[in-house]
C-alpha cells in the first residue's frame, strides 16, 4: 500500500519524493540546523585562538555534518535509523574540548598540536556509540533522567559562560563590554524572542537564523561589521583525512567520553520523536533495531567527523520540528539534505563569510541557544519525581562542579592529570550524580510535592529554539 496513505504524511518514511519538494524540504532542514552546526567550531575556534584555522573547521563540520546524514538516511548494513536524522556539530562537548584545550595551550602546544590531541580523543570517544549500541536498552537504564538532566543543565551553564564574553565583544577584546556590544547582542536576542512569539512555526523555526541576520546588517550599518566576500586561496576545499595527525592524553579523553555517554541518551529521544513524526512503531523489534542503527550511525559519524577535522556529531533534535511542520518523512530527503551541506563545506567562501559574524550578535544568539540547553535539561531531571535522594544528588552535584569549575586551583594538591580531568563542571559534577545515583539507596515509595502549576507549565511546552 503506498506510503502516503499508510502515514497521512505528504511523503512517508519509504516514498519516493521530486526534485522540487525534497529540494525546499532540505533548504528548510538546512535553515534550521546550519547556525548550530557552525556554531561550535566558531566559539572552539576563537576562544582557542585557531582564528587561522577557522574556515577549514567550519567547512570540515558542514561536511561531516553532510556525510553523517547521508549515513542515517541510507542505512547501508544496518548502520543508521533509515530517517531524517540531520547530523550537525554537537553543543555538549564544547566545555570539555574547550577546557582540554586551554589546558593544552597553557602546556605550551602549538595549534596543531592542540587539535591533533583534540580530534585523536574524539575518535577514540567515537567507539563509545558503536559498543554502546549493541545494548542501548540496559545503558539507557544506568543513566536515569536525574543524571541526564543534571549533566545536561552543567554544559549549559558552562556554556553561557563562553556566549557571555561573545556578547561583550570576545575573550580579551579592546572595547569589551562598550554599550554598542552589549546593544547588538541585545537586539539579536530581542528578535530571536519576538520571531519565538510568533504563531508562525515557520517563523520561531527561523528566529536564530533571522536574529543573526538582522544584529549583523545593523552591525554593518553601524560600520563596526566589514564582512569580506572574496577568500584567499582556491575556491574549492577538498577534505583531507586527518590533516593535523592524531594524538591522545587521558586527561581530555575521559572528559569527552562521559559527554559521549550522555549524548547516546539525548539522541535515544531524538530519535524516538523523529519515529514518533514518521508515524513508525515507537516500540517492539523493528524500533529497537532502529534505535540501535540510530546510534551506531551517530558513532559511524562521528569517527567521520574525527577523520575529517570536525568535532563531534549528533543528531539534532530541531529538525523534528521541521518533519512536523512540512509533513515531509521520506528518508529519500535526507540524501538532498546531507548533499547540501557536502556541497556548502566543499566551497570556503561560505565559510568564509560565516567566521566574520560579529561576535556581540554570535554571542546574543548562542545565549539563547546554551539557555535553552539549561532549560532542556531542566525538562529531563523533572520527568520523575525528585525525592529527597534526588535533590540531595542535584546539590552535592552542582555545588561541586560548579564550585570546581569557578575555583579549579582547589585542586592544585593533586597530580595535573587529575586536575586536568576534574576541572570542568561537566567531569566532575557528571561522574559525582553517576556515582551518587548507584550507590545512594532508593526508596520504596518515593514521596514528592507536585510541581506548583505555573512551574510545571514553565518545563511543559516543547522549546522552538
Amino acid at each position: 500500500m503506498n506510503d502516503k496513505h499508510d502515514t497521512e504524511l505528504l511523503y512517508g518514511l519509504n516514498e519516493k519524493i521530486p526534485a522540487v519538494p525534497a529540494l525546499f524540504a532540505a533548504i528548510q532542514h538546512m535553515l534550521a540546523s546550519i547556525v548550530g552546526v557552525i556554531t561550535p567550531p566558531l566559539i572552539i575556534g576563537s576562544t582557542l585562538g585557531l582564528n587561522s584555522y577557522l574556515p577549514w573547521l567550519i567547512s570540515m563540520s558542514l561536511f561531516a555534518s553532510g556525510l553523517g546524514t547521508l549515513v542515517q538516511a541510507g542505512r547501508f548494513f544496518s548502520i543508521g535509523a533509515g530517517m531524517i536524522c540531520l547530523q550537525g556539530t554537537s553543543f555538549a562537548f564544547l566545555g570539555v574540548i574547550i577546557s582540554g584545550g586551554l589546558m593544552l595551550k597553557g602546556q605550551g602546544a602549538s595549534p596543531e598540536q592542540m587539535l591533533a590531541m583534540i580530534f585523536g580523543c574524539n575518535l577514540a570517544a567515537a567507539i563509545i556509540p558503536l559498543i554502546i549500541s549493541r545494548f542501548i536498552h540496559t545503558f539507557s537504564r544506568l543513566l536515569t533522567p536525574l543524571v541526564t538532566g543534571s549533566v545536561i543543565v552543567l554544559i549549559g551553564i558552562s556554556l553561557i559562560n563562553v556566549s557571555i564574553s561573545d556578547w561583550g565583544g570576545g575573550f580579551g577584546a579592546a572595547d569589551f563590554g562598550a554599550p554598542a556590544n552589549l546593544g547588538l547582542g541585545a537586539l539579536t536576542v530581542l528578535v530571536i524572542v519576538l520571531m519565538n512569539c510568533s504563531r508562525s512555526p515557520w517563523l520561531r523555526l527561523s528566529g536564530i537564523v533571522t536574529g543573526i541576520v538582522a544584529g549583523s546588517l545593523v552591525a554593518w550599518v553601524t560600520g563596526t561589521f566589514h564582512p569580506q566576500f572574496s577568500t584567499p586561496g582556491s575556491l574549492m576545499t577538498l577534505p583531507i583525512p586527518f590533516r593535523f595527525g592524531l594524538d591522545f592524553t587521558p586527561s581530555l579523553f575521559i572528559p569527552v567520553a562521559l559527554v559521549s555517554l550522555i549524548s547516546i541518551i539525548e539522541a535515544v529521544g531524538d530519535l524516538t520523536a523523529n519515529c514518533m513524526l514518521s508515524k513508525q512503531p515507537v516500540e517492539g523489534p523493528e524500533f529497537e533495531k532502529r534505535i540501535q542503527g540510530g546510534i551506531l550511525g551517530d558513532g559511524v559519524s562521528c569517527l567521520l567527523a574525527a577523520t575529517f577535522s570536525s568535532f563531534p556529531n549528533t543528531t539534532f533534535a530541531q529538525n523534528n520540528g521541521v518533519i512536523q511542520m512540512t509533513q515531509v518523512a521520506s528518508r529519500y530527503a535526507g540524501f538532498w539534505i546531507g548533499g547540501i551541506f557536502v556541497l556548502l563545506g566543499l566551497f570556503p567562501m561560505f565559510s568564509h563569510v560565516l567566521e566574520q559574524l560579529p561576535k556581540p550578535v554570535l554571542g546574543g544568539a548562542t545565549l539563547v541557544m546554551f539557555g535553552n540547553v539549561v532549560a532542556a535539561g531542566i525538562r529531563i531531571m523533572t520527568r520523575e519525581p525528585i525525592d529527597s535522594r534526588g535533590m540531595l544528588i542535584i546539590a552535592i552535584a552542582f555545588g561541586v562542579g560548579l564550585g570546581i569549575e569557578s575555583q579549579p586551583e582547589v585542586l592544585k594538591a593533586f597530580p595535573a592529570m587529575i586536575r586536568n580531568m576534574f576541572q570542568s563542571a561537566v567531569t566532575s559534577g557528571g561522574m559525582l550524580a553517576i556515582l551518587l545515583n548507584l550507590i545512594l539507596p532508593r526508596r520504596t515509595r518515593p514521596v514528592a510535592a507536585p510541581a506548583p502549576a505555573d512551574e510545571s507549565a514553565a518545563y511543559s511546552g516543547e522549546s522552538h529554539i
